[in-house]
């Protein structure tokens, strides 16, 4: 009778617990890994670089620039005069900052600033890249 309990047989259980702990902390960190995935501006461009470069506060609006001259305001292209017009809404108090890639030409970005200077904004921006040494 001793050997016949030796080979009895149990019922097997599936542990939940462990598993929950397992699939919570996947969780979490795929949203961490997501979070951080974001571009912040949505725009990648090769920004100019500057060794005076500091943090501004935040932009209530972001243009981008392109090499072309074309005016992208949060992921949508716009004329010049549609930017004016949407920082005349805005109001004057609006802090814009544009950001145009390095290659995009100067005339290109006195464009995008003239626009902003026709709405009434007297905060502008431009973003760069701090340059590390001198």
């Amino acid at each position: 009778m001793a050997a016949m309990k030796y080979f009895e047989v149990k019922k097997a259980r599936i542990e939940i617990i462990p598993m929950i702990d397992i699939m919570f902390f996947l969780l979490v960190f795929f949203i961490m890994i997501t979070l951080h995935m974001i571009p912040s501006t949505g725009i990648s461009s090769s920004l100019a670089k500057s060794s005076t470069a500091t943090t501004l506060d935040q932009p209530k609006l972001i243009v981008n620039v392109d090499v072309d001259g074309n005016v992208d305001v949060d992921g949508k292209r716009m004329a010049l005069a549609q930017l004016t017009a949407l920082l005349r809404q805005k109001g004057d108090h609006t802090i814009v900052t544009i950001i145009a890639n390095s290659a995009t030409s100067t005339q290109n970005l006195m464009h995008a600033m003239d626009a902003c200077r026709q709405a009434g904004v007297t905060q502008i921006g431009l973003a760069a890249q701090k340059q590390e040494g001198p």
